[in-house]
């Protein structure tokens, strides 16, 4: 089974979706489930982890929704407020819900790049082990230095990277992005979504072997075991179609065995997320 292991869906409102600004145009439309699997089927996926969008605890009510009607939502991470002082009441509600398997904040918008170990919001992640919930980190590569210290007050917590933390492409430069990804990669408990590249090329196209020092990078640092495969559909779309998208990794999947291919293509996901 290949599973696609982060997705948005929407319906949209320009209100509800601030952050896709005038000139996004591409994503000023509803993009739900069956769009997805319009997309994915002639690549032979059948399934997608879907990550929240909005800061609000409807966007979970939403995408948990979409999970009990279509079956090509095999998971949610959604949004609580790991700041609230009732954290684990809201995430008690949503862990009756078999497709909650995580929870993201949008770090890569605090204005302060040490967000993320701040001690109110630690305070909310520390709850989230009691329910066996994923932690997704969605940063740039500016907030890479917090990021290790954060993953090493939680040993036991599962994370996941988000879009390899945002390293800049166009530059080309590996440094510091490169040692922060080893130091992140150390912690066994720390995995990463091969995504979020091409959105940043939104003239369609990108210099022949762009992307591949990155990726040597990450699977050099984490494994086959601990990288999953994901288009970052539909924010993927500025850049390229889902099927360019995904094809950026499934090439660079072809120096690998069959059961590494495997893994990253679906595997991990299902054991990471416990799908």
């Amino acid at each position: 089974m290949k599973l696609d292991c982060h997705v948005h869906l929407w319906k949209y409102d320009p209100q509800q979706y601030r952050w896709i600004s005038p000139e996004l145009t591409v994503l000023q439309r509803d993009y739900l489930p069956p769009d997805l699997e319009a997309v994915q089927r002639p690549l032979g996926f059948t399934g997608a982890v879907a990550v929240q969008a909005r800061q609000s605890l409807a966007e979970t009510e939403f995408l948990l929704d979409l999970a009990d009607r279509y079956p090509n939502v095999r998971g949610v991470v959604g949004w609580v407020d790991l700041r609230a002082p009732d954290v684990a009441e809201q995430l008690e509600r949503f862990c009756a819900h078999p497709a909650f398997r995580g929870v993201r904040h949008v770090v890569q918008d605090e204005p302060d790049d040490r967000f993320i170990v701040r001690e109110d919001f630690l305070r909310g992640v520390r709850a989230l082990g009691h329910f066996g919930l994923v932690y997704d980190i969605l940063i740039y590569h500016r907030q890479l230095p917090a990021t290790v210290e954060f993953v090493e007050m939680f040993p036991d917590q599962r994370f996941v990277v988000n879009h390899l933390a945002k390293p800049d492409y166009r530059s080309g430069e590996l440094e510091p992005w490169a040692s922060y990804m080893r130091r992140l990669a150390r912690h066994p408990q720390v995995s990463c979504k091969a995504s979020g590249m091409v959105s940043d090329f939104r003239e369609g196209h990108w210099p022949p072997g762009t992307f591949e020092p990155y990726l040597d990078v990450v699977f050099e640092a984490f494994g086959t075991e601990r990288v999953m495969i994901a288009s970052d559909w539909p924010v993927c779309l500025l850049g390229a179609s889902y099927a360019d998208t995904m094809q950026v990794v499934i090439d660079y999947l072809g120096q690998l065995s069959a059961q590494e291919q495997e893994a990253v293509l679906g595997g991990n996901a299902r054991r990471i997320y416990g799908l």
